[in-house]
């Protein structure tokens, strides 16, 4: 029976080595693969979005939108629309990116009430999305050429990296620490640190579901550490691999939305 024992634990003990070593070491490689899970899976995609809205008062917005989008190339050049359909102080209000890996997205805000196409800067990505915790850039995601990491440590789960960004003036943070599920590769915490090194903002990923062979995130929240004010993000209707035609994905579009694929 002690020989049993003792073979059952160097057992255990190897089969922890085997899985220890094939941990990724290669940082780049990691962050490849987390960027590919969390903004390409298939060549496109359509979702219907809910955010809530909590002030520190308790009080609460809500906003209902459709999102779509299509990919030009894996890691590539990304084209998104995000169209508003309440309440009816946002109905009609449409989000429009051209996602570039070499340079700096085009973001575009449509205003029914004025009939306005509002160009967002590259300087105000960093700001609130519709009066949500989230930023322009969490919906269309971060360019990870923008930043330097490091990675701090694996566990059984995650990769644990460190992110610091190359240009801090164009930032609100000085780092933010990332964990990255080892088997899905979705980012699914994300802490943000100011330069005192106290924690100011929080993105984490509360449920995923498989779709079509993509593990996709059903329910995010994004909390603001300053008044523990917070936005969750729940989506539904997840759709890939549409066929979504590149003409769609235009300045037309924000006038005209193509309600073909709204539905």
């Amino acid at each position: 029976m002690k020989q049993f024992f003792a073979l059952l634990i160097l057992n255990l003990s190897l089969f922890g080595y085997v899985a220890h070593a094939n941990d990724l070491t290669d940082v780049k490689e990691i962050i490849t693969k987390a960027n590919l899970a969390a903004y390409y899976s298939a060549d496109d995609g359509s979702a219907q979005a809910r955010m809530v809205i909590v002030d520190a008062q308790g009080n609460k917005q809500m906003r209902q939108f459709t999102i779509l989008r299509k990919d030009q190339a894996n890691l590539g050049d990304q084209d998104m629309l995000v169209f508003f359909s309440r309440p009816t102080d946002v109905q009609g209000t449409v989000f429009r990116v051209v996602k570039k890996v070499e340079s700096d997205d085009d973001r575009w805000l449509y205003l029914p009430a004025l009939d306005l196409v509002k160009r967002i800067s590259a300087g105000d990505k960093r700001t609130s999305f519709v009066g949500a915790h989230f930023f322009y850039e969490d919906v269309s995601g971060r360019n990870p050429a923008e930043d330097n990491f490091t990675l701090l440590k694996t566990n059984d789960k995650f990769y644990q990296l460190k992110a610091t960004p190359k240009d801090k003036n164009t930032v609100e943070f000085a780092h933010y620490i990332v964990n990255i599920n080892k088997s899905t590769f979705l980012p699914m915490k994300v802490d943000y640190f100011n330069s005192q090194g106290n924690k100011t903002r929080t993105m984490e990923v509360l449920k995923t579901k498989v779709i079509d062979g993509f593990t996709t995130v059903m329910h995010s929240k994004i909390t603001q550490h300053s008044d523990s004010s917070y936005t969750e993000m729940q989506f539904r209707r997840v759709k890939y691999n549409l066929g979504l035609p590149d003409r769609i994905f235009s300045e037309r579009s924000l006038r005209n939305p193509p309600k073909a694929w709204l539905k």
